[in-house]
């Protein structure tokens, strides 16, 4: 096979393949263990040397559905609960499908008026869905870290100009470093997005009551008290990856508001908590914020990659993000959106589209509704742990986030972590749920999230079902 343009009459061919396939494979993800214990053989299948004479599309799309179909992890089904992942709902799949057929170039409304106009629609809603003020900038990111890097970014060019700096264009150089306080419940995500920045990893403080890093407000008043009137970002959390916990935002809005702080609320999965009345309290004060990020592939249910960031002020977003100053670029001041001018991206990709799709076939009380399934999924999993002589719930049950260990009563306290480990290996390997540990207030732990729309009861009880399973065998 030679130059693509010999397939110009069977383009579509190969994506037929795929649009086969996906019946049984979505069909199929009820029943199927989330990780094949053959997908190494299988996934060597796809090594080799690269091609001298290429094998065509359809031939080669044939051989990546076979192994990808069976040694892929399967996170879009209902029983990966490892890390805070949801899935992909009908409509975003085949928004995302879609996304990948118009192939637009998302970055500017000259390359795509379509795509900088569903994102326009699309961050409207989700300023509605959150309860975030209409006069907000946002744009959407590829992740919660990339929105972390947006909103501190425009945190920055803040703190910057209170210092009487253009960050943009002048640098760091010759700046204190940027005073940021958080609590101990703060996401290594906001750290990143600090060491991208230039701002330090390491320079965040926290200021935590307790070993589970609940807010210590009068020891982070003090320090801002100690700042005698320089500007600060507070970091609030909403939605800890080992509990569900989350900082009181608006306490820490009444501290933003009389020192004079940028308050950033990092809302990864836990913004969601803003649709049902039984968790809105969470997200009480968000909309008081100076920046607020979120992800779409968690709790929204949309395909990786996805994040979206809101900033109180827009003209910050296209500070610290725009003016580049190329001829063949539109000017910053252009009435008509370019989104790659207030983002980290140049080249972006119409990742609009899935989130249009499903806000559209589901509206708010179906996300509303799905939220509310995986908090009532997540608490009847906690209440089988409190009820059972050989687990431990270690935190309570806040959103969907169960934090747990097995702990049969004739192990001794000091071996409890090793054989937590152990097991944590063992159901990782075995593959029929997905749940590793993590380590929480020094003990290892589980703490399962379920927030894939497929997810029942039922998948959550398997999961103890094969914890005791397994149990002996690591004994």
């Amino acid at each position: 096979m030679g130059d693509p343009l010999d397939e110009r009459d069977i383009a579509a061919d190969a994506l037929g393949l795929v649009a086969r396939a996906a019946g049984p494979y979505l069909d199929g993800l009820a029943d199927r263990p989330v990780h094949d214990r053959a997908r190494d053989a299988l996934i060597d299948e796809l090594d080799g040397p690269l091609p001298e004479e290429g094998h065509g599309s359809v031939e080669s799309v044939e051989r990546l559905l076979r192994v990808g179909t069976a040694a892929a992890t399967h996170s879009s089904g209902p029983r990966f609960f490892h890390f805070v992942v949801g899935g992909s709902t009908p409509a975003a799949m085949a928004g995302d499908w879609t996304a990948s057929l118009l192939d637009q170039a998302a970055g500017l409304w000259l390359t795509s008026p379509l795509a900088a106009r569903v994102e326009t629609v699309v961050l409207r809603w989700l300023r509605e869905l959150f309860g975030l003020p209409a006069s907000y900038g946002g744009v959407l990111t590829p992740s919660a870290t990339f929105a972390n890097v947006t909103g501190l970014a425009a945190a920055r060019c803040w703190w910057a100009g209170r210092h009487g700096v253009d960050v943009t264009s002048q640098g760091l150089a010759g700046l204190p470093a940027m005073p940021v306080l958080s609590s101990g419940l703060v996401h290594v995500s906001t750290r990143k997005a600090l060491q991208i920045l230039g701002c330090g990893r390491d320079t965040l403080r926290t200021f935590a009551r307790d070993d589970a890093g609940r807010v210590d407000l009068p020891a982070m008043e003090a320090a801002l008290a100690a700042l005698d009137g320089a500007p600060a970002v507070i970091v609030a959390n909403l939605g800890d990856v080992n509990t569900g916990d989350s900082d009181p935002i608006a306490d820490l809005a009444d501290l933003a508001g009389r020192y004079g702080a940028w308050l950033h609320v990092d809302g990864a999965f836990g913004m969601f908590a803003a649709l049902s009345p039984r968790t809105a309290h969470l997200a009480r004060g968000v909309e008081r914020a100076d920046s607020v990020t979120a992800d779409g592939h968690k709790w929204l249910n949309v395909p990786y990659e996805s994040g979206f960031s809101f900033v109180r002020d827009p003209a910050l977003l296209g500070a610290a993000f725009g003016g580049w100053g190329a001829a063949y670029l539109p000017d910053p001041d252009d009435e008509r959106v370019n989104y790659n001018m207030l983002g980290p991206e140049s080249s972006r990709r119409a990742r609009a589209l899935p989130i249009w799709a499903t806000l559209r076939a589901y509206g708010r009380d179906g996300h509303r509704r799905m939220v509310e399934r995986h908090l009532d999924v997540a608490r009847h999993l906690g209440g089988l742990v409190e009820e059972a002589p050989d687990l431990e719930l270690l935190a309570p049950v806040q959103l969907c986030v169960v934090c747990f260990r097995y702990r049969p009563p004739d192990v001794p306290e000091e071996d409890l972590d090793g054989l937590n480990a152990r097991l944590g290996e063992a159901l990782l390997a075995d593959g029929r749920v997905y749940a590793g540990t993590t380590t929480y207030r020094g003990m290892t732990v589980f703490r399962p999230a379920p927030l894939n729309w497929r997810t029942t009861p039922a998948d959550v009880e398997l999961l103890l079902d094969v914890l005791r399973e397994l149990a002996p065998k690591v004994r």
